[in-house]
């Protein structure tokens, strides 16, 4: 059955690709004089050569030009110009009139990727295999190949690249790592053949030996034994007198964009039908034991440190004084794993930390008396390790015992040797005891978390760890790591109560919102299961839809449906985003919210209070559909159930209805009150907690309230606005009114709403007297452009919790 199921995912893939195929208009190859900025595409459209734009935390924006799997394009496979990045995004490849291929930029000399000795007649094509290749063309139309970016390999070995060295040219085919998951620059790890044993693969760290594979004997590697490299990865050994390489080819059953990467880590990574492997890992290989394994190689430690020691370092949040402070120079290009060894080999160190955000630089200090932790949001990882703890043994002697020692020498020498000798390997033992509890322990309470939401989900969630189709899943931590390209600050979206919400895109290119606790969060399990359970029992097309959950260890992790729009208040309180929303596309929202309301208080199986509608609660699709979103704060009401009182107050304050915030009753007409507050400010373009009167200060609802009564309720109307129906402005004023009436009783529900917006013949009541309050305050300013990542735009925006 799994056998079918792969092959029908396969065929998917291959329709897919047949019908994606370029068209002829499609370039595959530039030719002499011709410039490309676009893209390059593979014939079979497996493969794409483009800029790529990376910000780069605290950097300038850098593009680089590389080539990526079409379908799968988190990472590169090569890299062009990994240590010559192009500022900004001016990069152009070109042939030259001498037929040379380099890369034009603004503001720099250019990069060369090939230089030809003499004019030629040359064209460059990438290849079905991802091969980047210049050719040149003889007069006969032959061609010849001048260079190939399978020569020149980045991080990443596809099928038919090589591993080994040409005897002749004593040209190296050899991988290096990223410098870090942000930063495709060269790191400090190489994979390749071993110099003195050619026939062995060798992972290097900073040129001593970290990983070996052992001699390649009877079609395998003899010190992997049961490994995936030598039962997956089909690895082909070349020897003569021209060359010496290894290769590999695999099954599309099993790795359908296959690939082996050595990561910043150097770790060994490939890609699996369910998502990314790590092959080979010796980041940690002392972790709970006292030999290497599988190939790894014991590092090299002064006499102070202990193998034990790589284990203890643990991150903390915050940042540090001078005090026994050393920095590394930047010329160094030191990776977070090279600051580790560096504060290993140094006796004093104490602690360690890379300089950039980017996971680059590094700087170690001596003591961590200067440490200072912070809550604030952009302050970096500081990694301490742990001292170990020594038992002071005292010995009493007398005079008996003194003579007893004298008579019994020999006794006490032995026993004294055999104390020495049983000690460490019974520490050693109570360690890995230890450890393999604490596992156990955490797995453990993973799984009963894990069954505890299962149970209350009531069957609605399909427990797996590859992501497929399905109403909910579980995911594994590990492909939400591979998703957000390990949490990195380039793919977030904000951050909230909860915690930092993150883009992230799975290994069928889908995109999804993932939203991670935090562990300083207000919030916590609580509100992450409330809204798991809600959300995954409500279906609506104007709410959000929950995709899945993770939890594992202290991850408590929720992934969503990502909206690309991102969020309402992301576009009518910013002055230069108004204009996107006409008044045809604002009453289309006003309209989708309160189907999304009629649906939670009287159609979905459970009667749900929200109890935090605003605007960067509204999710906008592509087509600008209105989705609610965030439901932590969310009450279930039992369906005869009409009102409740409760001691949590929680929200924003500027949408919550007085009877709510002062007295804590819970009922369907403080959402109807939030959702008349976010009417008026769709139609106004403001924010209510803004001041709109220059004598007494009064908010939106106050305005709006005094504008009508003159009969000048127009006014309201955002000034952006051009095309727009009287009528029908003057119609969501009056619901919006309505809905913020002080008393609960005197407001519509959401049934007698949706009939006021569709029925332009219904008869409205008039409004009484509404909420509002007269305060001090300047009006807000509209909120600038460079300020609008922090505004909720995070696809699923968390409330702040507000204590009565």
């Amino acid at each position: 059955m799994a056998s079918s199921a792969i092959t029908l995912i396969l065929l998917s893939l291959s329709c897919f690709i047949l019908l994606t195929r370029p068209s002829a208009s499609q370039k595959t190859t530039i030719v002499q004089g011709e410039q490309l900025k676009g893209e390059l595409s593979a014939n079979n459209s497996l493969f794409t050569l483009r800029f790529q734009e990376t910000a780069i935390p605290e950097r300038d924006l850098r593009s680089y030009l590389a080539i990526y799997y079409t379908y799968e394009s988190s990472y590169p496979v090569w890299v062009a110009n990994r240590d010559a990045p192009v500022l900004g995004t001016s990069g152009i490849l070109t042939i030259d009139g001498n037929g040379s291929l380099k890369i034009l930029h603004d503001g720099g000399e250019p990069i060369f990727l090939y230089k030809v000795q003499r004019p030629s007649n040359t064209s460059a094509t990438l290849e079905d295999s991802g091969n980047f290749v210049l050719h040149q063309v003889n007069p006969d139309g032959s061609k010849q190949v001048l260079w190939q970016s399978f020569d020149y390999p980045t991080d990443t070995l596809l099928p038919g690249m090589k591993l080994g060295i040409n005897l002749g040219t004593r040209h190296k085919w050899f991988l290096t790592s990223r410098r870090s998951s942000v930063s495709p620059a060269s790191g400090s790890f190489t994979f390749g053949v071993d110099p003195n044993v050619t026939n062995q693969l060798v992972i290097r760290w900073l040129g001593d030996v970290f990983w070996t594979s052992g001699p390649w004997q009877r079609g395998r590697f003899n010190l992997l034994n049961d490994s995936s490299l030598n039962e997956i990865y089909k690895f082909n050994y070349f020897s003569n007198e021209n060359e010496t390489y290894f290769n590999y080819s695999v099954n599309t059953a099993i790795s359908i964009f296959p690939m082996l990467r050595i990561n910043s880590d150097g770790d060994l990574v490939g890609f699996r039908v369910n998502g990314y492997n790590q092959e080979v890992s010796c980041s940690f290989p002392y972790a709970g034991r006292m030999i290497p394994v599988d190939g790894c190689v014991q590092q090299k430690l002064p006499e102070c440190r202990s193998p034990e020691d790589i284990s203890k370092f643990t991150p903390h949040d915050g940042y540090m004084s001078y005090n026994g402070f050393v920095e590394y120079s930047a010329t160094e290009n030191l990776t977070l794993q090279d600051c580790r060894a560096k504060c290993l080999n140094s006796c004093s160190c104490a602690a360690y930390a890379s300089k950039y955000n980017d996971d680059t630089g590094c700087e170690i200090w001596s003591t961590t008396a200067g440490f200072r932790r912070t809550s604030s949001d952009g302050q970096r990882q500081i990694y301490f390790i742990g001292k170990g703890k020594f038992i002071l043994v005292k010995f009493i002697f007398t005079k008996e015992t003194f003579v007893l020692m004298q008579n019994k020498w020999w006794l006490w020498l032995t026993i004294a040797v055999g104390g020495v000798a049983i000690i460490p390997p019974v520490f050693s033992f109570c360690y890995v005891l230890w450890t393999k509890l604490k596992e156990l322990k955490e797995k453990g309470e993973t799984r009963i978390d894990q069954k505890t939401l299962l149970n209350e989900l009531g069957g609605n969630a399909t427990e797996r760890q590859e992501e497929g189709e399905s109403e909910l899943h579980v995911f594994s931590f590990e492909i939400i790591a591979t998703a957000t390209n390990y949490f990195s600050a380039a793919n977030k979206l904000g951050k909230g109560g909860f915690g930092p919400v993150y883009k992230g895109r799975l290994t069928d290119g889908k995109e999804i919102a993932v939203k991670r606790l935090s562990t300083n969060s207000g919030q916590g399990l609580v509100e992450f299961k409330n809204e798991a359970i809600l959300i995954a029992k409500l279906q609506h097309t104007n709410l959000v839809r929950l995709l899945g959950f993770c939890i594992q260890g202290q991850e408590k992790i929720l992934v969503y449906e990502y909206m690309p729009n991102k969020s309402l208040d992301f576009y009518i309180f910013v002055s230069s985003r108004k204009s996107i929303l006409d008044w045809k596309k604002r009453f289309n929202i006003i309209e989708g919210i309160a189907q999304g309301l009629l649906y939670l208080h009287k159609y979905s199986r459970l009667r749900v209070i929200h109890r935090d509608l605003k605007a960067s609660n509204i999710l906008l699709d592509d087509e600008m559909n209105p989705k609610i979103s965030d439901f932590g704060m969310a009450r279930i009401f039992g369906l005869k159930e009409s009102e409740a009182n409760t001691n949590r107050i929680v929200g924003t304050y500027g949408y919550m209805s007085p009877e709510y915030a002062m007295n804590g009753i819970v009922s369907i007409k403080i959402d109807v009150f939030s959702f008349g507050v976010l009417l008026l400010e769709i139609v106004s373009g403001k924010k209510n907690n803004g001041s709109y009167h220059h004598e007494h200060q009064l908010n939106l609802i106050g305005y709006a309230w005094q504008i009508w009564n003159e009969g000048c309720g127009l006014d309201l109307l955002d000034p952006i606005l051009k095309e727009f129906c009287p009528q029908n402005v003057l119609r969501c004023i009056h619901v919006g009114l309505l809905c913020v009436q002080y008393h609960a009783t005197d407001r519509p529900t959401m049934s007698d709403v949706v009939s006021m917006l569709s029925n332009e013949t219904m008869q409205l009541p008039e409004p009484k007297q509404p909420a509002f309050f007269i305060n001090a305050v300047a009006e807000e300013p509209d909120i600038p452009d460079s300020q609008s990542d922090n505004c909720s735009i995070n696809q699923v925006s968390i409330s702040v919790m507000v204590a009565r």
